[in-house]
């Protein structure tokens, strides 16, 4: 049974159409994610499942009870769910045991210190409940407003952009961190956020949103890998397309060679590609790209980044489009080299009437040879 189910539910605001008809479930101990791009209805999602606003159409269930629909709507306080802000909002005026404990003051004063001990052990502050917001770092702030909302045992926990504040580094390492935290606790939660690498790295279950809409709910492998419309491909990662043309059902030709797989999505294209001559927008990504001395195929560097262990390459084609490939940093080519390359791809994602920018390039016709 799930924990968290939301039934076609659609919010409006002055005519203004936030969510519609949106649907996802998650089961308990399940880390979900919403994940999207400003003005696309997350936290506006969050806040409907939180009872700060109430659904227009559909229905919220918590553990099979319904506590949101156009004719029913618990209260915030009844909901037993817990949230981690934006900003944290820690009352500067308290200790952090003080704060972590804010919500157990109802608890006995033994079972109150227990879980706050509990909880400093839990985010690595042992040993410092005594000390005051102000004097603990920004990440170490994040995970004291984690431990407070962790405190009274909700049965679902809303973080909504809950790194935003940070610098790109912490973000990344306190989101492993938050992850393993969650883990410990066995805590089911939804995390709104639009940063593809937060997500990827706290959730088990991810909703890939658009205009109000769940494109795609999936694990993050099969975003990645198998994204179900060109939306989803283009926000979920990076990747270019190339044209295509469908030689039999596992077979499809682009300017770099032939590409075979015994599965080969793409939301639209699923009857295409069965389609002999059926023209298609191929994805490629950067490590579908292989950098390779030995191949008798070439590509232009026309741009580089740096990124430690690896270069991304943008390559120029002979027929000018462009692709990207990452590269180990010890091949460190210069702009305007051409370098060997060779298709690695395990995972062909294709789509149909998908023209890309580089739709003028040009692939040879069918023989029957093909």
């Amino acid at each position: 049974m799930s924990l968290l189910a939301l039934r076609n539910i659609s919010y409006a605001y002055h005519r203004h159409q936030v969510i519609d008809n949106l649907s996802f479930q998650l089961a308990p101990g399940t880390i979900g994610c919403l994940l999207g791009p400003s003005g696309c209805g997350k936290t506006t999602v969050l806040r409907c499942i939180a009872g700060f606003e109430q659904v227009t159409a559909g229905e919220i269930l918590l553990d099979g009870q319904v506590v949101s629909s156009p004719d029913t709507h618990l209260p915030p306080e009844r909901r037993r769910i817990g949230m981690v802000f934006q900003d944290y909002a820690l009352f500067p005026h308290l200790t952090v045991a003080a704060n972590i404990g804010f919500g157990l003051r109802s608890n006995p004063k033994h079972e109150r210190l227990r879980r706050v001990a509990d909880l400093l052990d839990l985010i690595g502050l042992s040993g410092q409940g005594h000390k005051f917001p102000h004097e603990l770092s920004g990440g170490q702030q994040q995970r004291v407003a984690l431990a407070r909302a962790l405190a009274p045992r909700p049965r679902l926990l809303l973080m909504d952009e809950p790194f935003s504040n940070l610098d790109v580094e912490l973000r990344e390492r306190l989101a492993l961190e938050v992850r393993g935290i969650l883990r410990a606790e066995g805590t089911t939660v939804i995390l709104v956020t639009h940063d593809q690498n937060e997500a990827f790295a706290v959730a088990d279950e991810i909703g890939i949103m658009h205009q109000g809409r769940i494109q795609q709910w999936d694990s993050p492998y099969s975003l990645y890998h198998r994204p179900c419309n060109r939306f989803v491909a283009d926000f979920v990662g990076q990747g270019v397309f190339l044209p295509g043309r469908v030689l039999n059902e596992n077979r499809i030709q682009i300017e770099l060679g032939f590409l075979s797989s015994a599965l080969i999505a793409g939301g639209n294209a699923e009857n295409a590609l069965k389609t002999r001559g059926s023209n298609v927008s191929v994805l490629l990504r950067p490590d579908d790209i292989t950098h390779d001395d030995t191949s008798p195929l070439k590509a232009e560097v026309i741009a580089k980044a740096f990124r430690g262990a690896e270069f991304l390459y943008t390559l120029k084609l002979d027929s000018g489009a462009r692709v990207l490939s990452l590269v180990p940093s010890h091949h460190n080519h210069a702009i305007g080299e051409r370098i060997g390359i060779r298709l690695d791809v395990d995972h062909v994602v294709a789509f149909l009437n998908e023209p890309p920018d580089n739709a003028d390039i040009s692939l040879p016709a069918l023989s029957s040879a093909d």
